[in-house]
């Protein structure tokens, strides 16, 4: 744990996911508001093209990705599938700005991403809420850096919050706030971005019980349901992935590549309980059993 900063005399902690998330927030400082016309003449929001990337480990370099491609179309719902260490985040990671491939490029509407920018909303693993803000203004944070007139910010805060069910809460403190309320309050700032080309979702709900879990993930499903957008989301979690997308990226593991497709042909809302989802779990799962003797390791 590191120290950052003080408040009322006492220290406050963070992970490395709230380090990263107040990097960005530094960065999107000079960057200025996304331009929402040209995006639209893009077929795909995201595209990666012969992405190669490694980083240094305890015991030498490890190659995240390897000649990694694929292409999200505006207003799809991917959900990135994989075992742990097979570079998903890795690749979320590119997409924010944060990092840079060793080879190839990943471009948003058609253009290399080079830095963080308000075009894309972030959801770590860890909610990463700033815990001097209320669960409105930290809603209200990403709003206020786009230059938004403060009555249309506290608006919109108060709208999204309403929408993942937080409209009771939105005057609390982080500290006043259950672990998935603070989830909520993180999903809830990212989606409020209404010019944000893309929402990058990095496990958000990886550390909560399962029961919490679940319901964490039918707020996100009205969410989108109330405002379509163009989401990618990492997981290793099949049902998660059956209960949430429209198509589903099986990655092989480390390096991490495209290993297959699955389209989920499912109707929102969905019962995790249907014929349908039942049969789509187990197709998935013998898929990334088989992916995973090719690639020399059984599961």
């Amino acid at each position: 744990m590191a120290t950052i900063d003080t408040f009322d005399q006492s220290d406050l902690h963070c992970n490395i996911d709230e380090i990263c998330f107040d990097l960005l927030e530094c960065a999107v400082l000079t960057t200025s508001a996304p331009s929402s016309s040209p995006a639209h003449d893009f077929e795909f929001v995201i595209e990666a093209v012969g992405v190669n990337h490694a980083y240094e480990g305890q015991n030498g370099w490890v190659q995240a990705l390897q000649n990694f491609n694929i292409a999200v179309p505006r207003g799809e719902f991917l959900c990135l599938l994989g075992p742990s260490g097979c570079g998903k985040s890795s690749f979320l990671r590119i997409v924010t700005g944060l990092m840079k491939p060793l080879e190839g490029e990943v471009r948003l509407n058609g253009k290399r991403i080079e830095e963080p920018g308000l075009d894309r909303g972030i959801v770590f693993q860890e909610p990463a809420l700033f815990p001097w803000l209320t669960a409105l203004r930290n809603v209200a944070f990403g709003l206020e850096m786009s230059g938004m007139d403060k009555r249309a910010v506290d608006e919109r805060a108060a709208q999204v919050l309403r929408i993942v069910g937080l409209e009771r809460a939105m005057h609390f403190y982080p500290y006043q706030l259950s672990g998935g309320m603070r989830h909520r309050v993180a999903v809830a700032r990212a989606w409020a971005l209404k010019d944000a080309s893309v929402l990058l979702m990095d496990e958000p709900f990886s550390a909560i019980d399962a029961i919490n879990r679940m319901t964490l993930q039918k707020y996100l499903v009205d969410a989108l349901l109330a405002e379509p957008r163009t989401v990618i989301y990492v997981t290793h979690d099949i049902d998660e992935a059956v209960y949430l997308a429209d198509r589903i990226a099986i990655m092989t593991p480390s390096p991490g590549a495209i290993g297959q497709y699955v389209n989920v042909g499912i109707a929102h809302p969905r019962d995790r309980n249907s014929a349908e989802a039942t049969q789509l779990r187990g197709e998935l799962t013998d898929m990334m059993r088989a992916l995973a003797r090719t690639e020399g390791k059984v599961a």
